[in-house]
């Protein structure tokens, strides 16, 4: 028989987790689960792009994982579709079928299962077909209290699409997802380093000090107004575009540690960071950690606009 969970979806609750993957989202999650434990609805998560929906879910899982969750939910699986395979169909014993409803038919058989659907709002309609009832699809499952969802989208696509279905709103709870501030973003990047560094085999060569430092000049050189409008350039995510940056400039010259020169270099060739803050931030850099380049013998060079906006990694 053919499964959709199977093929389509991502057991997160088996996942090989090193950080807690939502550092610094204990308010959300403790939302998400009295949402979970509320009969008859499901969640729905919105926010701006790149501010961490899925590290919300994934930090649920997570707790699953380590029975950190009331006994309700231990033992569920939180299982991820994306969005995009549910709109397809299948063949099956020559018959076509929606994915979709293969979904919810197997859900029926199944217990203990919430299901993840990233970029929900793109199943609230079908140019092609008409409108797609979400909610209605999926409704004999949720009313048999088995199953729950968890739907993530953006405020403007929850604008646009969602809150013009009734049927959907009935069942779900908003949650918002806000913006984590630049404190908190340093926590989370931070945090995340053994994460990074377990993925790419190298480590941050500083002292715990001076690396959090490196981290703070990151996000600072990520905040709000030096961010390229319209490139998902949102804490946490914005930031970690260029901490991870700074581990590809060593894995590419075979280092072993991500030094202050990586993190130089990713900041100067970021694409989400506007050129004339790119200049401002690096020269603030090298001032910043002077006395640290000396005892290290690096020297980090002087950086021009024109480099910048000429930079062809960059634009």
């Amino acid at each position: 028989m053919f499964s959709v969970i199977n093929n389509y979806g991502e057991d997160l609750t088996k996942k090989q987790y090193v950080t807690n993957p939502a550092i610094a989202r204990e308010e959300e999650i403790k939302k998400l689960i009295m949402v979970l434990l509320t009969p008859d609805k499901s969640a729905l998560l919105t926010g701006k792009a790149g501010i961490g929906k899925t590290a919300i879910v994934e930090g649920l899982a997570y707790m699953i994982q380590n029975n950190n969750v009331p006994v309700i939910l231990q033992g569920y699986s939180v299982v991820k579709i994306n969005s995009t395979n549910l709109l397809g169909k299948v063949v099956i014993d020559g018959k076509e079928e929606m994915v979709i409803n293969l979904l919810v038919n197997e859900l029926k058989s199944l217990g203990k299962i919430i299901l993840f659907i990233d970029e929900v709002h793109t199943l609230m309609g079908s140019r092609e077909e008409g409108p797609m009832d979400l909610a209605n699809i999926l409704k004999p499952a949720l009313d048999r209290g088995d199953i729950k969802v968890i739907g993530a989208t953006t405020t403007e696509e929850y604008s646009t699409y969602i809150i013009k279905d009734r049927a959907f709103l009935r069942r779900f709870e908003r949650i918002d997802v806000a913006e984590p501030d630049e404190k908190t973003t340093v926590e989370i990047l931070y945090k995340s380093l053994p994460r990074i560094e377990k993925q790419t085999g190298i480590k941050m060569k500083y002292n715990e000090y001076v690396n959090t430092m490196l981290i703070e000049s990151i996000v600072s050189a990520t905040s709000e107004f030096k961010r390229v409008y319209g490139l998902a350039a949102m804490y946490p995510d914005v930031a970690f575009s260029v901490l991870s940056a700074a581990f590809s400039q060593a894995l590419y010259q075979n280092k072993q540690y991500v030094d202050i020169l990586d993190v130089y270099n990713a900041i100067k060739n970021s694409k989400r960071i506007y050129p004339d803050s790119i200049v401002k931030e690096l020269k603030a850099f090298r001032e910043k950690y002077e006395d640290v380049c000396k005892s290290e013998n690096i020297i980090l060079p002087v950086v021009t606009i024109d480099e910048v906006e000429n930079n062809e990694e960059n634009y």
